[in-house]
């Protein structure tokens, strides 16, 4: 009974294990013939096999040279098994050794080939599809494309020859072990028990048996260790022991020969254990080691002894060419050696003649910020509950004739907010599929209530001459987690008009098609009966899969570094999302690393991938035909990138320079801005973005701003993005960086410096000097204390000619309620030695260059036209002529405190004449 007991749980256990291998297997079979499916409806079948095709490629030969190798191999330890199996006594293990020797061997082999498979197939693509840099490095004379597509492979090759000649040690010991555990009926151990047998005796037979082995596993070691010292010649380049990143002084004259002088020692050790293998020599196997070890120790001590009595002394003579070589390389690892420098020099001659000539880009100067204006969309544009926007993008558009720089946000349906009742099967898949429109605001105007003026709003879109939405709905984005399934019996919910829903059916012809193979294929993926069971799918049904756009892009193209934040486009009355691809590297020599711990120190902008929200078709563009990476994907996966004439004119139109890109351009900047090797040593002329007055929080580093200006030499606006610099723990403004981002001029960058002879405001400087203009100071806090908290927005910096102009704007919100919207109340320029805070923009202008207020003319009324009465004049007594007099007085100082933006005073005046009004009523 036990027996059968026992038997029985056998079978169940082995039953378990067979289901759950069957149903790992199914999976992955579903998996693999789905996304075969889906790529193929995208047309990028090519990318979807290339893996495969090439692990085929790569791995057969090796499976096969691998089992041929091992088998040989397990065959001649075989034979030295029979040599000693008389004088171990052990048939059995011979009869079972020799039917498996041949399996054994092959699958040995299809281990070790999916490892090296696994591990090499794209850096063998990456070797063989390379593109030249034509940059050579300063040391080794190698063109950079060696660094970055044919180092990575040579070092994973050595690490792979390591795990594979472990195995096979592994092995070997393992074999044998068995062996030497074969005497007789007892087994080795019970000889140690009963200490019949020491571990110098095991010690003696395993080196009788395996000495020849154990030297030539030892010897391919150590040739395998010589190898990897040339490897490491190389990777001096990212040495970070010199003043600057990259070889040294220090590492090209010591560590260097040491390493040369290993690569010698490595192979002198490897003939040596050989040797002391067939010999039986111990002490020859020992003496290589100890000649690596002893070289190892001395290397260091002379390096430290270099560097402490050489280099320390004179580390500026002796690390200056290392410097210039880590500048170099660094300002064309980032772009930076493209930079057009210009000075700039901040003479502040603006004039009422300047801001005519400079309309549109006063015209332009953004008074809202994101956060609130993507507070008000949520809030006033989301309608329901289910709808949000997630982020506000900014962009410029021709509207009515003129370049207007705008927000934007598209309105999507976020399924996680459908009530929790209502989320059914039904509603999540086939009901509730799709967004719906935008929502378009300039970034220069407000509304009577402070709020940003829409001219995209509404369901359906209202919009502005110039930006007709024709197909709003968005099927595709970054809130469309789930899959969706179109074109079935039930219609699918469109919009909320009144008390009812318009419904709508799918257009386009994509999408995967439901037949009958299908359905059961994404019943299994999805986990869900529904599918194959569901009366509304037809044969005409199509399933839309890997819906959120981030997603999306990384599944067609992994190998590509993404944007987190993908902007929206649109064209032609369809909505479209840009989303920025990055190509990126840590093995450019002597660059500086942008990060410490990725060790990332190259990085290009090189694609921009364009999804359309409706139909999800997904296409890559190659904007920059320079970058030996991007090129180099396009060789591996034809087809993939698309050239930049390609893309439709009016997406090219509203291309951005990508802000991660400037960011990261323009923080590196800060240091390598200094091309002389003696200041950059010194850090004399260190830079640091602009800081700005954060609300709530510590003073934080300025963003980068896309802004429209005309740049100094210009004919015309453009759409800059920008950001100013400071000194290093100053606040005095003494650069400000540069990207184009309209036509040909697309991604040029330009630094203007200021001069250093005298100051020119920084951002901070001009926050501090708000805060102490009593005047400001005291309505702000006034203003803070009537129920509402004042929030202070970005500080913009526009350049106007040749002078520079700060302008932020104030919201007010009401206290302790998150649903009132921030508006925008007031708001503050700076130019010069002058700031004043106005009710609008053009308020605050007028006032800070003496312009008179635009009103319109107003005719004189025709004396005829003049209403006639028959009263007689009334006598004014010397009392209310007093009190008249007065009232003018108080009326005229109130309206020169409004114009000096004195609004304390302005109150008190008002309540005066208010007050002496009343008295007239009582005369």
């Amino acid at each position: 009974m036990a027996n059968n007991e026992k038997r029985g749980r056998r079978s169940l256990t082995v039953i378990i294990i067979a289901i759950v291998i069957i149903f790992a297997t199914l999976s992955s079979i579903v998996a693999f013939i789905i996304d075969y499916k889906w790529f193929s409806e995208l047309g990028y079948t090519q990318i979807f096999f290339k893996e495969l095709l090439t692990k085929t490629k790569v791995g057969i030969p090796i499976f096969i040279t691998l089992t041929i190798l091992l088998f040989v191999y397990f065959k001649t330890l075989k034979k030295i098994y029979n040599k000693k199996m008389l004088e171990f006594e052990s048939k059995d293990l011979s009869r079972k050794f020799n039917r498996w020797i041949f399996v054994g061997s092959a699958a040995l082999s299809a281990l070790l080939s999916l490892i090296i498979t696994n591990r090499l197939w794209y850096k063998i693509l990456e070797f063989v599809n390379y593109t030249s840099f034509g940059i050579k490095d300063p040391i080794f004379d190698k063109d950079m494309s060696f660094y970055i597509f044919k180092l990575p492979l040579l070092e994973e090759i050595y690490s792979v020859g390591i795990t594979i000649l472990f195995i096979i040690a592994l092995v070997t010991a393992v074999f044998f072990a068995l062996i030497m555990a074969s005497k007789g009926k007892e087994s080795i151990i019970q000889d140690i028990r009963d200490r019949r047998i020491d571990i110098k005796d095991i010690y003696t037979q395993f080196m009788t048996l395996a000495s020849k082995q154990v030297g030539i596993i030892l010897g391919v070691f150590f040739l395998l260790l010589a190898f990897s010292f040339v490897l490491k010649t190389y990777t001096l380049l990212y040495s970070p022991r010199g003043v600057a990143y990259g070889a040294s002084y220090t590492d090209l004259h010591v560590t260097l020969w040491v390493y040369r002088v290993s690569i010698g020692l490595s192979v002198l050790s490897a003939v040596l254990v050989v040797l002391a293998g067939f010999k039986k020599k111990v002490r020859l196997a020992l003496l290589g080691p100890g000649l690596l070890i002893a070289v190892s120790i001395l290397g260091n001590i002379v390096a430290l002894g270099v560097e402490g009595f050489i280099v320390s002394p004179n580390q500026l003579t002796k690390e200056e060419p290392y410097i210039k070589d880590n500048i170099k390389y660094t300002q064309m690892a980032y772009g930076l050696d493209k930079i057009e420098e210009k000075e700039f020099p901040a003479e502040q001659n603006i004039n009422a003649e300047s801001l005519k000539n400079n309309k549109a880009t006063i015209d332009n100067i953004p008074i809202n910020d994101r956060a609130p204006t993507l507070s008000m969309y949520n809030s006033l544009q989301g309608f329901r509950r289910y709808y949000e926007f997630k982020n506000l993008d900014v962009d410029r558009y021709d509207i009515d004739g003129k370049y207007t720089q705008v927000f934007l946000s598209a309105r999507e349906l976020n399924q996680e907010k459908i009530d929790e009742r209502s989320r059914t099967w039904v509603n999540k898949h086939l009901k509730y599929t799709h967004g719906f429109g935008l929502a378009v605001s300039p970034t220069n105007k407000v509304g009577p209530s402070g709020q940003p003026e829409l001219i995209v709003k509404d369901i359906p879109p209202k919009t502005t001459k110039g930006l007709e939405i024709k197909e709003p709905r968005i099927y595709y984005g970054e809130l469309t987690n789930d899959y969706i399934i179109t074109n079935t019996k039930a219609k699918e919910f469109d919009y909320p008009e009144g008390d009812n829903n318009k419904e709508v059916l799918y257009s386009e012809d994509v999408g995967i098609p439901l037949n009958f193979f299908n359905k059961i294929l994404f019943a299994i993926k999805q986990g869900s009966p529904r599918i194959l069971l569901s009366n509304d799918i037809t044969s005409e049904s199509k399933i839309h899969i890997n819906r959120n756009i981030a997603q999306r892009v990384k599944k067609i193209a992994p190998f590509i570094d993404y944007d987190s934040d993908p902007y929206l486009v649109i064209d032609e009355g369809k909505l479209y999302w840009v989303i920025d691809a990055f190509t990126s590297s840590d093995r450019y020599a002597y660059s500086e690393p942008i990060n410490p711990k990725t060790k990332q120190n190259y990085i290009r902008n090189s694609i921009k991938v364009v999804v359309d929200a409706y139909n999800g078709k997904t296409d890559f563009y190659q904007v920059d035909k320079e970058d030996p990476i991007a090129t180099t994907y396009g060789k591996i996966y034809p087809g993939l990138l698309k050239d930049m004439k390609e893309i439709p004119q009016g997406i090219k139109n509203n291309i951005r320079y990508s802000q991660t890109m400037f960011d990261i351009q323009s923080d590196v900047y800060r240091t390598y801005h200094m091309k002389n090797p003696t200041v950059f040593y010194n850090k004399e002329d260190v830079w640091q973005v602009a800081n700005e007055k954060k609300n709530k929080a510590k003073d934080g580093k300025i963003e980068s701003e896309y802004i429209i200006t005309r740049l100094p030499d210009r004919e015309k606006e453009e759409f800059v993005l920008m950001v100013p610099y400071t000194p290093r723990e100053k606040d005095n403004m003494v650069s400000w960086l540069a990207a184009m981002n309209d036509g040909d001029d697309y991604g040029k960058l330009i630094s203007y410096k200021l001069p250093k002879q005298k100051l020119v405001y920084g951002p901070m400087q001009i926050e501090k000097r708000i805060d102490q203009d009593t005047e400001i100071s005291k309505e702000l806090t006034l203003l803070d204390q009537q129920g509402s908290d004042v929030i202070r927005g970005g500080l913009f910096t526009i350049p106007i000619d040749n002078s520079l102009l700060f302008v932020e704007p104030i919201y007010l919100q009401s206290t302790g309620d998150e649903r009132n919207l921030p508006e925008v109340k007031r708001v503050i320029v700076s130019y010069g030695d002058r700031v004043v805070m106005g009710e609008s923009l053009q308020d605050s202008l007028n006032q800070i260059f003496g312009l008179q207020p635009e009103q319109e003319p107003q005719e004189k009324p025709d004396a005829s036209q003049v209403p006639q009465t028959n009263k007689p004049p009334v006598a004014v007594g010397t009392e209310q002529q007093e009190l008249i007099k007065k009232a003018n007085t108080l009326f005229d100082q109130a309206e020169k405190a409004q114009q000096s933006g004195n609004w304390k005073e302005y109150g008190e005046r008002l309540n005066e004449l208010k007050e002496v009004l009343k008295k007239l009523e009582v005369k």
